[in-house]
């Protein structure tokens, strides 16, 4: 019964409070963990990196082995890591970093400490964010109001297939493909058979959610060749179960639901802008007299949100 959802800007501004907002309004369907992928502006050169520690006692040497890494790789610090201030065990860190010579084989010796500090998300513009807690204590803890984006997607988690954790919440990154993440309500009943052929390719997953995989599987497809919306549509035939997931990148936001409709999703659209989520009520905390709402009541729908060319400021 997890909730989810996704919004786009018309201009750069208060996606993040936005996105708290609508996963605040859907908090009563999973209160384990929330999380928040946002879309801020774009570095002109190099990289944001989100990271997750577990052990905050171990904070400073956890720091240099990433860093350490990093320089294997061809990559520095650009600006000083940015940790947040709570008193939890587990720690958050924020770094701009020069982009590595090799994304792909720079995350790989990175996942070798994954046990104990762990790349979230990596891309010009995506920051992944999720903490154990509701979107109130969430948001509280790593200042998401003040965000400034252009779009993001948001996840309430109800823990049924892995642990309460830090690191089982949502959103997921498409490790190793920088600025893709992915939001999911549902369940894949052939994640095994799905990931044994990922994992033979040389796909990684820090984790044994099947939003993981889905995020992975649909950049794979791309890899291959497929356009997004392609990939989408194949989800929909190669992937079983029920399912309503959406995709992000630096492009804009896509959806693909199962073929049985059994997880809800509703719209507010207008003019470029998105306003989703699994339930009216919370897409209407955003905008409660504009627009008509859409209900992606269908079976087998597949959906593309584009990032339109972003207007100035008023």
């Amino acid at each position: 019964m997890c909730g989810i959802a996704g919004r786009i800007l018309k201009r750069e501004g208060e996606v993040g409070r936005d996105l708290v907002e609508l996963m605040d309004a859907q908090a009563h369907r999973g209160a384990d963990s929330t999380g928040f992928a946002v879309y801020t502006k774009p570095l002109p050169q190099g990289g944001k990196v989100r990271l997750m520690g577990f052990d905050r006692r171990n904070l400073n040497s956890d720091l240099d082995d990433v860093i350490k890494i990093l320089k294997n790789h061809g990559s520095d610090l650009l600006t000083d890591p940015q940790i947040d201030d709570a008193s939890s065990a587990h720690y958050s860190v924020r770094l701009e970093v020069k982009e590595p010579a090799n994304v792909e084989n720079w995350i790989a010796e990175a996942d070798l400490i994954s046990n104990r500090i762990e790349v979230l998300s990596y891309g010009i513009s995506l920051e992944i964010i999720k903490d154990v807690g509701d979107a109130k204590a969430v948001a509280d803890k790593h200042h998401l109001r003040t965000m400034q984006g252009t779009h993001g997607l948001g996840h309430a988690r109800l823990a049924t297939e892995s642990d309460v954790s830090p690191k089982a919440s949502h959103p997921f990154w498409a490790r190793p493909f920088p600025d893709v993440a992915i939001v999911h309500n549902g369940q894949i009943t052939n994640y095994y058979l799905w990931r044994d052929k990922l994992e033979l390719q040389g796909y990684r997953f820090m984790t044994e959610n099947d939003s993981e995989l889905l995020a992975v599987w649909i950049s794979d497809q791309k890899s291959k060749g497929l356009s997004l919306q392609q990939a989408l549509i194949k989800s929909v035939s190669e992937i079983d179960g029920v399912f309503t997931f959406m995709i992000s990148d630096l492009n804009g936001i896509g959806l693909a639901k199962d073929r049985f409709a059994m997880k809800p999703l509703v719209t507010l659209e207008s003019e470029g802008e998105l306003i989703a989520a699994t339930e009216e009520q919370a897409v209407r905390r955003i905008a409660p007299d504009r627009w008509d709402v859409f209900n992606y009541d269908g079976p087998s729908m597949t959906q593309i949100w584009p990032l339109r060319k972003m207007e100035a400021a008023a």
